[in-house]
């Protein structure tokens, strides 16, 4: 590559990124629903012809910031889980990647609203979102199956009604993995992100104050609920030992 032409790859991923930056201000304060890229580009002192260079319309820029966000998560979620170091522990390893989710949304309280809050009026998310949004996903999906092939795993029982969805979702999801497994799984990443919300959202105002050790408790349920066991000689934050 030239020198001229890394200058100008440098110049432009420094505008997007403070396009990105701005964006993510106008998100705190307006909402996602009232971003404009006439206002971030009035705001970074550009005219809108050349803001579109970097993203043809709204929707290109919420894109950019949707993925930017759950990568993020993501990231904090994997680092979470690689600093375990009892890696036999699984059910430990859920429940910090769970506290890792929390202290990422109470930490970007309006790029988890952007993901996980009200959907956006008009928008309608690209599949080039899905690999990011899958990261927190395939952590829990990976301690499970880690779980499943080795001891420590806790069966459970499916209504009748039930199994042929179970094993569709098994087909799809984890086909390695038991269907009822895989039901409690998407069941448990679905109350994990309701916690979550009810926290960030003021759900628990008045209700639950003393929101930390309640949502440790609350993580190690779900990981219970999955079929995964504390191990060790006490088992953390009030879990089952194997046979318990």
């Amino acid at each position: 590559m030239s020198t001229a032409r890394g200058a100008r790859a440098r110049a432009r991923t420094e505008v997007t990124a403070a396009i990105k930056d701005e964006a993510r201000r106008q998100l705190a304060a307006e909402g996602a629903a009232r971003l404009s890229l006439r206002a971030v580009a009035r705001e970074l002192g550009m005219v809108s012809s050349a803001l579109y260079r970097y993203f043809p319309s709204r929707d290109d820029l919420l894109t950019a910031l949707i993925i930017d966000a759950y990568d993020s998560l993501g990231e904090t979620a994997e680092v979470a889980h690689a600093k375990v170091s009892d890696a036999a522990n699984h059910a430990q390893r859920w429940v910090s990647v769970c506290e890792a989710v929390r202290g990422w949304a109470l930490a970007h309280p309006h790029e988890y609203a952007l993901i996980y809050g009200s959907p956006v009026p008009g928008y309608v998310a690209p599949d080039t979102t899905v690999p990011a949004a899958s990261r927190v996903g395939l952590v829990l999906l990976g301690i499970v199956r880690d779980a499943h092939q080795g001891p420590g795993v806790v069966g459970s029982r499916l209504p009748a009604e039930l199994e042929p969805e179970a094993r569709r979702m098994a087909a799809d999801l984890a086909p390695d993995l038991p269907p009822a497994t895989v039901v409690a799984l998407v069941a448990a990443w679905a109350k994990l992100f309701g916690l979550v919300g009810f926290e960030l959202f003021g759900q628990f105002h008045r209700l639950v104050e003393d929101r930390e050790p309640f949502f440790r408790h609350a993580a190690a349920q779900l990981a219970h609920e999955v079929g995964l066991v504390f191990t060790g000689p006490t088992p953390p934050h009030g879990g089952s030992k194997p046979g318990s």
